[in-house]
């Protein structure tokens, strides 16, 4: 009796355990499909791309319209200023140039001072009337020595229409033209700009040596103070040696 009872439990513990082993796999494979479906379901979105963006060419990289108002830089008003020597300079440059500007007026004044004292002493020398020439040009200087022809006795040392030497009557009429010359025909032989030969020569020009100055006319004659008095000569009978020819106008 005792092992029949023995074996009713043994059966009916075999057929729970028969049980249980077919209720797991089924637990099993109802969670294996629902986790097939959460898949499915997921799949089921659209696929989203995440653009990547590269955040330090952004940062630095800036673009700006050509006709874009950014305050006007260009036109801040800022003060510019200067070094002490920058400003030094500068003075010293306002201070020549106002010097040089004071020397010039005292200049012309003194040349106007003289020619008008001259043309005083003509006026008053009662021998001849003498005009005064009309501008700094080459014909107004002829003209105005024409008029001393044959009326100025030669003076040695002297260089006034009162009576003059040769060099003292080519620095008298140049003067008159506002160019002051030396007193000595050697220094008046290096005046001006060199003129190479008679050829060249023009009317104006200054012929002269260390013992004789004259004017040229033209033609091979000038005009000159000699010990015949103030005339017309041929180069050749007043220049016997070499001579130098000097351009002033």
């Amino acid at each position: 009796m005792k092992h029949i009872k023995h074996c009713s439990v043994i059966a009916a513990l075999a057929a729970a355990a028969l049980t249980f082993a077919g209720v797991a796999p089924a637990a099993l494979a109802a969670n294996d499909g629902a986790t097939q479906d959460a898949v499915v379901a997921t799949r089921s979105f659209p696929k989203t791309n995440a653009a990547k963006k590269n955040i330090l060419a952004e940062a630095s990289s800036t673009q700006v319209e050509s006709d874009s108002d950014w305050g006007g830089v260009e036109s801040l008003n800022v003060p510019q200023t200067k070094s002490q020597a920058e400003k030094d300079a500068e003075a010293a440059a306002a201070a020549a140039e106002q010097q040089r500007q004071q020397q010039a007026q005292a200049q012309a004044q003194a040349q106007a001072a003289s020619r008008s004292a001259a043309r005083s002493d003509l006026s008053s020398s009662g021998s001849f009337t003498v005009t005064p020439p009309d501008g700094a040009s080459v014909s107004s200087l002829l003209t105005f020595a024409n008029q001393f022809v044959g009326k100025v006795p030669y003076v040695s040392g002297g260089n006034t229409p009162s009576g003059w030497d040769c060099s003292g009557f080519v620095q008298y009429v140049y003067g008159q033209m506002g160019v002051s010359l030396p007193h000595y025909s050697g220094a008046q032989a290096t005046v001006g700009r060199a003129v190479g030969s008679l050829a060249d020569a023009q009317p104006g020009d200054i012929i002269a040596n260390a013992q004789h100055a004259a004017i040229y006319v033209g033609n091979g004659m000038v005009i000159n103070s000699q010990l015949n008095g103030t005339r017309y000569d041929p180069i050749a009978w007043v220049f016997p040696s070499s001579y130098s020819i000097r351009r002033i106008f």
